[in-house]
């Protein structure tokens, strides 16, 4: 296994909804042990701490529904720039935070792909598809949104013009149960590779997982991965506002991360939606780490028995 600079950026991200906590997420990452965890695979762990946004101002919003424009455009600025410093020194790991944040981050790391002239792939591991814009979003909250904005939908005007824009062809969403018809109607008949929890019942999570990691080898691709903790199921990981039933199993989600380790295409990864406020003593903030280590190179096989105390 080729050893990393990992570089942790805290991103307390906590204006994509209304429902407070988020913002202690990157702290409950580093109390569970993150860096711990990637350096005892052998990896280098650089740690620069919590970021701020960006004040800037925006013009109100035309859809009066919108929660904190400002301040979620003030993030998109903030971790865009940051990506792409962090991409040239390492693999960044963005502790959120709400996924609001990946507004900046994916939209950071495809600029940096274009840089060096290689094509630029995301995987979004969630129950969502969040490409919403700020005119469509019927609950204003933005953190359904970063996939409408890094794919170039209309609507995001008071962000900052994307460096680089996503092909939608280049996105795999896994792990999708709540989809709203605005959505449906965008990703239905569009490019985006799209499984619901119903294909993965059906097929196993390995065979789409391992048809777009072809894609991604093929193209000699950078890969993004946005690990939502929604993507899992809320029995085994309670600590997000946006329960869905019916999600990822433990199993299910460290096959995806061992898969992902195996293919040495990974070159960013975000943790989004870690509210430690509902969490069981720290549960998922456990398991997000444990699924972090996965996609670093433990495997199943060496994984440590956690204390019940």
């Amino acid at each position: 296994m080729t050893h990393k600079t990992c570089i942790l950026i805290g991103a307390p991200v906590d204006c994509g909804k209304r429902r407070r906590g988020c913002l202690m997420g990157p702290d409950a990452y580093r109390t569970a042990g993150i860096a711990e965890a990637i350096t005892q695979l052998g990896h280098t762990v650089e740690d620069i701490g919590n970021l701020a946004p960006k004040d800037v101002n925006v013009p109100e919003p035309k859809n009066p529904l919108v929660h904190k424009l400002a301040e979620n455009v003030g993030w998109t600025h903030t971790l865009m720039d940051a990506a792409q410093n962090a991409a040239t020194k390492g693999m960044p790991i963005f502790m959120g935070g709400d996924h609001a944040l990946a507004a900046g981050t994916v939209a950071g790391m495809a600029a940096h792909a274009q840089k060096i002239g290689k094509p630029f792939f995301a995987l979004w591991l969630d129950a969502h598809s969040d490409i919403h814009t700020p005119e469509t979003t019927d609950s204003g909250n933005l953190h359904g949104t970063p996939v409408g904005y890094v794919t170039g939908r209309d609507g995001f005007d008071a962000y900052p013009p994307l460096p680089a824009k996503v092909d939608p062809a280049n996105i795999c969403m896994i792990g999708l149960r709540s989809v709203d018809s605005a959505e449906h109607a965008i990703l239905t008949g569009g490019d985006v590779m799209l499984v619901d929890m119903r294909r993965i019942d059906e097929e196993g999570i390995s065979a789409p997982l391992q048809s777009f990691l072809d894609k991604v080898a093929e193209a000699n691709g950078m890969l993004h991965v946005s690990l939502d903790v929604d993507f899992l199921d809320p029995s085994i990981a309670p600590a997000v506002g946006t329960t869905v039933p019916g999600g990822a199993t433990v199993r299910e989600g460290h096959l995806v991360m061992e898969m992902l380790s195996d293919s040495g295409l990974v070159t960013s990864l975000d943790l989004v939606e870690l509210n430690p406020f509902l969490d069981d003593r720290g549960t998922t903030a456990n398991l997000m780490v444990d699924l972090t280590a996965s996609l670093l190179g433990r495997r199943v096989f060496d994984r440590p028995t956690r204390s019940k105390s």
